[in-house]
């Protein structure tokens, strides 16, 4: 908040400001490696000791009251306000801004216009009624209040002086209140505290020389600006904070949230049973075989099928289920990488294909791959769409790619493509459509290959591993993305590790009988409060 006398940063220069400790957080967050994660783990699984708020409870089915349901809604918009706070710096309120012909809209133009009409017939009449003024000031006297620190004592009282609504009163009733005056003040006072990027508003204002409703109606737009400002800025000064104890807090929530609402994990446990299926088949073999002579099936350790279910997410299909409830504060994010991740490997495919059928006109020449990479991102972009004709994209982009090596090869004296292979190269390009294309598969499953050794890795939130073979063409694209991936991971086996372990434990441990030695760590039988699924 600003001092008595300070105007408020605007939100690019407290975001520069907050640049160090947002890093500093930054870090920390990202610190967690796959090696802690593996000794978290263990501890919890070998412990018998699960704490109440660490576990989500079993209870029998029960109706939920309103109020409970209302209570759960806070938790969750609370917890959705303070993660977004915490992991987008970007993040920033603005006006709303309603649809031009939406019913809203229009009642609220309707409203307004029959409040302002009525104040310019009180103005205008012989002698002025005041009423409607007089409210407007005291809203204004309050507005200019709420901007103030505690200790802005000096300022608070000039302000209740000079617009001392029963003075005002008296003034009106004798007509001999000076409205154009009062308005001035509030300007000048308005100017104390608005941020400079205000400044240009608060000028338009002095010079302003309509009558006095639409004065009035240009003040309380700017003041909204102003309000709006004042919560950004609070936002930036109080993410530092919110960053030390975010995991707390969004854990806290969420439990309470589970608290009222018990079926709150069970988007979560279904998640983590099918990870459990997928990873069994990504097993190293070494881990498969048994050197005790056991018949029982052996199942994933509980870090392979939690990384193993964070790479899912980025193929998440939502006509087949919603997400897992402990990443709903993440799935605009989810579906930004997904978006991203689709993209990457259709250019990847592509490119592979241009090398593959006529490598030799490409070879050498990165600029050309460059403007081909780029044009082909281009015209895929927004492929995500539903009404975006994927088959035509990659049949312009073919179309393109032809036209740019075409014209590549004149320039260097060489003959144009031959129409057959022309032909065959856009033939090629287009199947990649086909769910079981050789070369869409091959990027596809490399790409899942490289998260998981980048989910694996210890120091893949600083220094990214390298990209397998065939992925070079997309390789800072997805070493970008794979960092932003990790650090959102991390950060949600923070918050929610112990609601994982919980679920793990039961699903991984409960028909164990005796303690197991697994890489040389004592695993014995782990109690858990939730019931088997």
């Amino acid at each position: 908040m600003p001092l008595n006398d300070e105007r408020p940063t605007s939100t690019s220069t407290v975001a520069s400001e907050d640049q160090n400790s947002d890093t500093e957080s930054s870090e920390r967050c990202d610190s967690l490696t796959s090696s802690s994660d593996v000794d978290y783990s263990r501890q919890s699984f070998t412990s018998d000791s699960s704490s109440k708020h660490n576990s989500p409870s079993c209870s029998p089915p029960k109706t939920l009251t309103l109020d409970e349901v209302m209570a759960s809604a806070r938790d969750l918009s609370n917890l959705s306000l303070a993660h977004e706070i915490v992991v987008n710096r970007n993040f920033h309120l603005e006006p709303p801004d309603l649809p031009q012909n939406s019913l809203e809209k229009r009642v609220k133009d309707m409203v307004h216009k029959a409040f302002w009409d009525c104040l310019e017939s009180e103005l205008n009449d012989d002698p002025p009624e005041y009423d409607h003024a007089i409210k407007l000031l005291e809203e204004i006297r309050d507005t200019l209040l709420s901007f103030l620190n505690p200790g802005a004592n000096r300022l608070r009282t000039q302000i209740m002086e000079v617009l001392d609504m029963d003075l005002i009163r008296q003034q009106a009733d004798n007509n001999a209140i000076d409205i154009q005056g009062l308005v001035s003040y509030i300007i000048n006072t308005m100017g104390k505290f608005c941020a400079p990027v205000r400044d240009d508003e608060i000028k338009k204002l002095k010079e302003n020389s309509s009558d006095i409703v639409t004065l009035f109606k240009e003040i309380f737009r700017v003041l909204d600006l102003m309000k709006m400002d004042m919560v950004n800025f609070t936002i930036q000064s109080l993410r530092p904070e919110l960053q030390r104890q975010s995991v707390e807090y969004e854990r806290a929530k969420f439990q309470s949230i589970l608290e009222r609402t018990p079926s709150a994990l069970d988007h979560t446990t279904e998640w983590i049973i099918s990870s459990i299926e997928e990873a069994s088949q990504v097993m190293p073999p070494a881990e498969k075989s048994s050197d005790s002579g056991q018949s029982s099936k052996h199942l994933p350790g509980p870090t392979l099928v939690l990384n193993t279910a964070y790479i899912r997410l980025l193929t998440w299909d939502e006509s087949k289920g919603p997400l897992p409830e402990t990443l709903i504060t993440d799935e605009s994010r989810l579906q930004e990488m997904q978006r991203s991740l689709q993209l990457y490997q259709k250019v990847a495919s592509v490119l592979l294909i241009v090398y593959s059928s006529i490598g030799g006109a490409v070879s050498g020449l990165p600029a050309l791959v460059e403007r081909l990479k780029k044009m082909t991102a281009v015209l895929l972009e927004g492929m995500h769409s539903a009404d975006f004709n994927l088959n035509e994209a990659l049949s312009n982009v073919s179309a393109q790619i032809c036209c740019e090596v075409n014209k590549s090869l004149a320039e260097r004296n060489f003959p144009a493509l031959p129409a057959e292979l022309q032909a065959t190269l856009k033939g090629q390009i287009c199947d990649i459509t086909q769910e079981n294309n050789p070369i869409r598969t091959l990027v596809e499953g490399r790409v899942q290959q490289y998260l998981r050794v980048v989910l694996a890795s210890t120091t893949s939130h600083r220094t990214p591993p390298p990209v397998p073979p065939g992925l070079g063409l997309i390789q800072l694209e997805l070493m970008g993305l794979g960092v932003s991936f990790v650090s959102l991971v991390n950060f949600n086996k923070k918050v929610y590790g112990p609601f994982y372990v919980s679920i793990l434990k039961n699903l991984l441990f409960i028909d164990t009988q005796a303690p197991t030695l697994q890489n040389g760590i004592t695993q014995g039988l782990p109690s858990s409060p939730l019931e088997s699924n």
